[in-house]
């Protein structure tokens, strides 16, 4: 009996064993930690480290909320820019210096090559449109020409091409006289009648070559009038300056106008409106010089823009008489500062009295003069 009842009760501990197995081997169960995956309770003063289950990738550790974001290696590291270095300054290149430096020095410019280096800065830049000059007196003679056609060289040779020199005059105007002429004989009247295609879209910047006369040597262009032709012929309307005017803008960075005597004409009025720039030229001569002023006082009565024009205009004061003092020229500017924004003064060269204006012929001296009336000229457009 006994036996019987030890059978009785090691077969039933078998089946709850086996039972036992199957249950655990069951899906819901296989998932479950064990008991040593089960976290402890903490001690006192110790803080239990929970154990995560075999296998289970390890969860990222978040950050706080108020944590600053960190900085890049590149934020973190601070060094100065190669491409923000100090450039020197160029060194000395005329005088004394110049030639020392041409031995192997390395002198810095004295305070006049400075001078002369910041003054072909403001003639070497391009400013955002075109801009109009207009170079006047009523008096023949007193060097409007001159002054048109050696500014015209200034701005090229510093700034680059898209200068041109127009001749605005009724009256049998020299410029064409004293420049270079091109492979035509074409003036503005030819030109005239090809406004509207040259304002067109088809139309090409070298389609002006048919009418231009390129300076080859001096890097300008120039429109000439036809000073063969009585003036009655040469008479434009202000239509016409208008148009031209448009296909000058069109093609060329800077018009410098070289205008006739007669402030009265249409195209004298019309080339002021134009005007971004006035420009007086005039000699040591006392009516040249009282012409000028004359001039200024009236375009301050015409209107508002007209006298903004006379009080930032620019006065070349050209020593056209060997004769003439220092006394007389300064006599001159003097009396021209309290009508104009500058004065400039040009010193007597023999290369300026007749034939063929080129800025490379005249003397040092009288081609630093010239880029300092182009810079007083630049410092107003």
């Amino acid at each position: 009996m006994t036996d019987a009842h030890n059978d009785s009760e090691a077969g039933a501990l078998r089946r709850r064993t086996n039972t036992t197995r199957r249950v655990a081997a069951t899906p819901e169960t296989a998932s479950a930690p064990m008991i040593s995956d089960v976290p402890l309770a903490p001690a006192d003063g110790l803080v239990a480290t929970p154990r995560y289950h075999r296998g289970a990738p390890a969860a990222e550790p978040q950050p706080a909320a108020d944590a600053a974001p960190r900085s890049s290696r590149r934020e973190q590291r601070e060094r100065p820019s190669f491409l923000q270095q100090e450039r020197h300054e160029e060194p000395a290149r005329s005088g004394a210096r110049g030639m020392l430096n041409r031995l192997g020095f390395s002198l810095a410019p004295g305070v006049a090559e400075r001078a002369i280096r910041d003054n072909e800065t403001l003639v070497g830049q391009h400013w955002p449109g075109p801009r109009t000059i207009a170079v006047v007196n009523g008096k023949g003679g007193a060097g409007k020409t001159p002054t048109t056609v050696l500014l015209s060289a200034v701005f090229a040779r510093f700034g680059g091409a898209g200068v041109l020199a127009w001749d605005n005059n009724q009256t049998r105007g020299t410029l064409g006289w004293r420049t270079d002429t091109g492979p035509h004989d074409r003036t503005l009247f030819e030109l005239l009648p090809e406004a509207d295609r040259l304002l067109g879209a088809g139309a090409q910047s070298a389609d002006l070559a048919h009418f231009v006369h390129h300076q080859v040597r001096e890097k300008y262009d120039v429109l000439r009038s036809k000073p063969m032709r009585l003036a009655q012929e040469n008479r434009l309307h202000s239509s016409d300056i208008d148009a031209i005017h448009a296909v000058a803008a069109k093609y060329y960075r800077l018009i410098i106008i070289d205008s006739g005597n007669d402030e009265s004409d249409p195209m004298w009025l019309r080339m002021i409106d134009h005007a971004d720039q006035i420009v007086v030229a005039t000699t040591t001569r006392d009516d040249h010089a009282e012409a000028g002023a004359l001039l200024l006082e009236a375009l301050e009565e015409r209107d508002e823009r007209s006298a903004d024009l006379a009080r930032r205009s620019v006065v070349v004061v050209t020593q056209a008489d060997r004769k003439a003092t220092p006394a007389d020229v300064e006599q001159v500017v003097t009396g021209y500062r309290d009508l104009a924004r500058d004065v400039v003064s040009i010193p007597f060269d023999h290369e300026m009295v007749d034939g063929h204006l080129r800025l490379s012929a005249l003397a040092p001296a009288t081609q630093t003069a010239w880029l300092a009336a182009g810079a007083a000229v630049a410092r107003g457009l």
